[in-house]
Parts: C-alpha cells; sequence; structure tokens
C-alpha cells in the first residue's frame, strides 16, 4: 500500500481505481475506510429510529460569491468567503462546497434519483455536516430555469453569484443520520441530512455544469452496521 496523504492520488468509479478499492490506494483512505458508518446509505421511513425536533437545522443562507472548479470528479461550487452557514446543535457550521453525483447516492426505497447536489459545510473544529438534495433532470420550468433563476454566471471569470437556498426545497422535511464522506477518505462522523422531497432541475442549467464530467459518479449505497435513522417533518 502506498504511504501518500494528500489529494493527489488518483482515484475513480470504476475498474481498479473504483469505490471497491479505494481502501487500496493509500494509507490516508484505508484510515477512512475504516469509520464503520459509511455514507451513502438507503434511506426509507420503514428504516427510521424515531421522529425527533432536536435534529433540525436552521438555514442561514445568502447571496454570494461562488467560483467554479472541476476536481474529485465532479463539478463544484465553491464560495471564497464562506458567507452562508447552518446551525446545528446551537453550533455554526459554514457551507464549503456544492458539487453534484450521478444519479444519486442515496437511495430512497432502494430507487435512484437521476441527481443529487451535495451541500458541504464544516465547523470551526473541521467537522463535516453535509446536506442532500435530490432531483429528476427535466425540460419543464422550475426554478432553475433560464427566464426564473437569480444565478448569475461570469463565464470567463468561472464566477457565480447565487443564494444556495436554491438547491433546497420547499419542504423541509428531512433523514437525519451519522455517516462519512462519499469521497476518499471517506472519513466520519458526518451528520447527514438528507431532504426526502426530489426537485425539479432544468436540463439547460444541468447541462452546463455536466459537460465534461464522468457519466456516473455515484458510490454505492452502504451497510447501515446497525444505526439509526432520523425523521423530521
Amino acid at each position: 500500500m502506498k504511504n501518500i496523504r494528500n489529494m493527489d492520488v488518483e482515484w475513480g468509479y470504476e475498474g481498479e481505481l473504483g469505490p471497491e478499492h479505494w481502501h487500496t490506494l493509500c494509507d490516508w483512505f484505508s484510515t477512512g475506510a475504516k469509520y464503520p458508518y459509511q455514507s451513502p446509505i438507503n434511506l426509507s421511513k420503514n428504516l427510521v429510529n424515531g421522529v425527533s425536533t432536536s435534529r433540525a437545522i436552521d438555514f442561514c443562507y445568502k447571496s454570494e460569491e461562488f467560483t467554479e472548479k472541476e476536481f474529485k470528479n465532479t463539478f463544484h461550487f465553491v464560495p471564497p468567503n464562506t458567507e452562508s452557514y447552518i446551525i446545528f446543535e446551537e453550533e455554526k457550521y459554514y457551507l464549503t462546497d456544492i458539487h453534484f453525483h450521478t444519479p444519486s447516492e442515496h437511495t430512497f426505497d432502494s430507487e435512484h434519483a437521476p441527481l443529487e447536489f451535495h451541500l458541504v459545510h464544516m465547523n470551526n473544529s473541521g467537522d463535516n455536516l453535509v446536506v442532500g438534495c435530490l432531483f429528476t433532470i427535466t425540460t419543464e420550468e422550475n426554478k432553475f430555469s433560464k427566464n426564473k433563476t437569480t444565478l448569475k454566471w461570469k463565464s470567463e471569470t468561472h464566477q457565480q453569484w447565487f443564494d444556495p437556498s436554491i438547491f433546497l426545497p420547499e419542504q423541509k422535511s428531512h433523514f437525519h443520520y451519522l455517516g462519512s464522506l462519499t469521497t476518499p477518505p471517506t472519513k466520519g462522523p458526518v451528520h447527514w441530512f438528507v431532504f426526502d422531497t426530489i426537485q425539479k432541475m432544468d436540463q439547460e442549467f444541468f447541462e452546463r455544469i455536466d459537460e465534461g464530467m464522468l457519466p456516473f459518479n455515484n458510490r454505492p449505497t452502504q451497510a447501515l452496521n446497525g444505526r439509526k435513522i432520523y425523521f423530521s417533518e
């Protein structure tokens, strides 16, 4: 095993660099894979262990600048100033990254959606919290349509300005569980909040960020290993 700990380790989604081999690519990846509660998982109300209002999250998002980047096998919106945050258990987690997976990584009753966005947050201690939003891709008018969206895009400088709330559904009911990152080093614990509403995303908008990306970049669902899943209305 290679004794390497940096982001230059090559990995992918098929063959010898695929998800089943990530833990063999370097010691750092191997250590992350040892965390027992890996993500993503299958989510179902039949698997829910309880309903808890104490597991609610408060979104404090605002319109801010994002920079377009392509790394780690997907497209990313990265906010250089991390002005948006959420509050969970009286602690602030700042939005550090927005990226997507096709098809969805989480499944609802073992069914994939065509697309899943991850809004990645981090607190001042370096702990992660990720919000998952699932979508279908459509030509029907929706909030991402060119004549509807408030997202401003400056192609020549790869900059965007928008309120990240655009990715959130109106109905805020969600699953909550403890898991891991879904890309190497797949370390945990990570608090996951996955909305149970499957939203619509404009095909033209999606094609703009999907150009040149992998046809699929989703890690398979992982074993529950006895962990608890909560649901909040």
